[in-house]
Parts: structure tokens; sequence; C-alpha cells
């Protein structure tokens, strides 16, 4: 029946030890209310804590699979589990018509490839260039246009906000800065929706946390100003205020004229996120281990699509394809090839770190996250939380209350190097070495 699969196969596919760990666990049949496959899927029902079944899903074809659990990664252990009970030959995988909620699945991927593969190629014709190339000058004019508007509606409400003040601020104010975060996705500016979140949840935390409300929505209205002056701005300006709106060049493009690096690069960390039930951000931290440059590779998923695999600590051989701007981070990895672990370097002392991150940040103020690795550093808590203690001073942290005691095993009360992102305020820790180059990160311990 269709695909063959075995442990090894399907093993390989787990994106840390954790979730192979946890998939195993889930083997036993009691877990499974309802198993199933045909020539093209799997499918089963997991029971899980909540009163409905997990429901996960395979796409033999590709090995790609989808499940209703809210785990943010892919594959989740459901779906690990789902392919290890068929690569043992469970029995329950009797050939079955297929729910519904698994058709659908399919029927999109296969429409979606469809399409794709049935895009006519277009022949090579200087008039055809011509016309396709004025048809994109006026998207570009009218995506302007629209998010000039919304930019002149935004200028005009942040004035409001404070020709009304902050101390009476309650239901209405909240709900009408909601209706404006709103009003930035209309305006095709969507980049600017999450600053406008975090100032209004900045305001709900009480008075002691309005000046960070406040500098957001100066930083709000800088950008305002970048959209208005556009014609006046470097390309490398022009190009940070394009992508602080959610606008930023196309991959293609990035691919054809982005600066390249070429190096052997080391992953520092990464971390995905929930934007939505439906949507998910990865971030992977590189470092060029020749360059010394930053690299982030920030990927979107839908509805459950798998990652390329990029391992925590691990060295490849590749060539970056930067984003334009005044701090190009952003990349593209062509040609990424595994590659043999050089002797580790000593990171940058951490003054020369901070220093350089408030370089980044007077060149970019609309930057969200920053990579740091800090060395030596100690952890440490009080009652206002966790920080990280240098020799710099101490640092907020922001980490997960069960990953924070695992880090606390691993560290044995020695100093680490840690790595994390930076956003002016605190430090998101991502992963951590020891002495003996022994690596400990935050998603293996969630």
């Amino acid at each position: 029946m269709g695909i063959t699969l075995t442990r090894e196969q399907v093993l390989a596919l787990a994106p840390d030890d954790s979730s192979a760990k946890a998939a195993s666990g889930l083997l036993a049949d009691n877990k499974w209310l309802r198993l199933g496959a045909d020539e093209d899927a799997l499918w089963g029902e997991c029971q899980g804590s909540g009163s409905k079944p997990y429901q996960a899903q395979v796409d033999l074809s590709a090995l790609v699979s989808r499940c209703s659990c809210p785990s943010r990664k892919f594959p989740c252990k459901h779906g690990l589990a789902l392919m290890l009970l068929r690569a043992q030959g469970n029995p329950r995988f009797s050939p079955a018509d297929r729910p519904a909620w698994v058709d659908e699945w399919l029927s999109s991927r296969r429409e979606k490839a469809a399409k794709k593969e049935a895009a006519p190629a277009r022949a090579d014709n200087p008039k055809d260039d011509a016309e396709l190339a004025k048809a994109a000058a006026r998207r570009e004019t009218t995506r302007w246009n629209r998010i000039e508007a919304g930019c002149n509606d935004l200028e005009r409400w942040i004035a409001d906000q404070f020709r009304r003040g902050f101390a009476q601020f309650g239901p209405e104010q909240r709900q009408d800065w909601s209706a404006m975060a709103a009003r930035m996705v209309d305006a095709q500016a969507p980049g600017l929706t999450p600053h406008l979140q975090a100032a209004l949840e900045a305001m709900d935390q009480g008075l002691a946390h309005y000046g960070e409300a406040i500098e957001r929505l100066g930083l709000l209205q800088l950008l305002n100003e970048g959209v208005r002056r556009r014609a006046q701005l470097s390309p490398a300006r022009c190009a940070d205020v394009r992508a602080a709106l959610g606008w930023p060049l196309d991959k293609d493009e990035v691919l054809s004229v982005g600066e390249a690096v070429a190096d052997l690069w080391q992953v520092l960390g990464q971390t995905v996120e929930e934007i939505d039930s439906k949507l998910s951000e990865r971030r992977v931290w590189l470092r060029g281990h020749a360059s010394g440059r930053d690299a982030l590779l920030q990927d979107f998923a839908y509805g459950g699509r798998g990652w390329d695999a990029w391992q925590t600590g691990a060295h490849y051989k590749a060539t970056m394809r930067y984003f334009p701007g005044s701090v190009p981070l952003r990349a593209i990895a062509v040609d990424a090839v595994a590659a043999q672990s050089p002797a580790p370097s000593s990171p940058a002392d951490v003054d020369t770190a901070l220093d350089q991150l408030s370089r980044c940040y007077a060149a970019n103020p609309w930057l969200a996250h920053l990579p740091l690795v800090l060395a030596p550093a100690i952890l440490t808590g009080d009652r206002h939380g966790w920080f990280v203690s240098t020799a710099a001073g101490s640092l907020p942290l922001r980490i997960d209350e069960d990953a924070v005691w695992s880090l606390h095993a691993f560290a044995g009360g020695a100093e680490l190097t840690l790595m994390g992102e930076w956003n002016g305020r605190s430090l998101h820790l991502l992963s951590a070495w020891d002495a003996a180059q022994g690596l400990w990160t935050a998603e293996a311990s969630s």
C-alpha cells in the first residue's frame, strides 16, 4: 500500500530529540481513537488533555504532516507517532475512506501544486516585459498610496492620544487602539500592527509601563515621516521603512540582487512563535566563522507546513543573500551544506557586544530583534524575575519557567555562554554552552 516507512526515516524527520521521545510515548493503541490510511495519506485521532481528540494527518507523497494540536514544532509528536505506528505495521491502518478533514487538506495541497505546475511559461518578449514592468509599477504606486493614507490616519490618531492624555486609559481607549491596529492591516502596512499591539499591552500593564508605550508611538510617528519623505531617503533607509511596514523585497529579487556572503555559518539559536491559530514564524540566527556577520533566516508556515532543518550549534557552508537595509540581518541561505565544526572561537566581550547593538538600533530603530551572545554569564533571579549577570551588569531575561530550571541543571552553578534575541529591553534566551561546549537549547527544554 503506497510508500513504505521505516522507523529511522521517521525519526530523521523529528525537529529535536524531545519530539522523538514524546512521539515514542504515543505508540500505545489506547492513545488513538481512530487510525486510517490509503495510498496517499495516513490519519488518526489521538486523545489529548482536552475534550476533543487531536486530528493528525500525513501526506505520504511528501511526508508532510498537519495536526490540530497547539504544538509549534513540525512535525509535532502526534504526526511523528502516526508515522511510527505505520512503520511498525500497525494492523489498524486498514484501507478506509478518508474523513472530510483529511480530504480537504490533501485536496488543497494538490490544488496548489497543480496550479503551480500549470502556470504557463512566459516567452521572452520585450513587449511583455515592458507591460509587466508597468503593471508592477502601478501596483507599487497603489500600495504606497494606501500606506500613506493609513499613516496619515495613524499620525492624527497618535496626536489625539497625546491630546487626550493617558491617565484615564480604559476599555473605550483599549477598543480604539485595537481598531487602529486593524486599520494598519487594511492600509497594507501589517508591520505596524505589532507595534500598536505591543504599545497596548504596555498600557494594560499600568502606569510603570506607559513610557514604553509612548516610546513605541514615537517610533511609529518616525515611520510616518519616513513614508512621507520616502523619495528623499537612501535605498538602504527606504528598505528599512518597507521592512518595518511589513513590505520587504520579494525573495526572488533578494536572490538576484542581494549582497552575497559565503562563509561557514554556525546556528546560534532558533525559535518558533505562533502568530495565530494557523500561522507560525520561525527565526534562525547564524554567525559567519570568517566574516563575523550575523544572519537571520525568517520563515512563516501556514497550517502545519514543515520547516527546512537547521540544527542549533551545527555549522553549514552556505552563501547568504541579504535583504537590503541599514543593518542587513535577514537573509536567504543558498546551497547550504552541513560541515564539520571548527575549533570554537571566543565571543566578543560583553561591552563590545552591547555597543554593537546600540549602533545597530541607532542605524535602524525599527529592528524587532538583534542577536546577542554573552560570555561569561550567570543566570540569577529574584522576586522581580530572572536576569543574566555579566561583567557589564545584569540584563532582564525572558524565559519559560520550565526552561529556566532545565538551564539551572545544565549550568550547575558555573558560568555559561548565552545566546538570545535582544529587543532593547530584555533578552529572549535561545541557547547556552558550558565550558566543555555542551549545548542547551530552549526549544528542546519546552
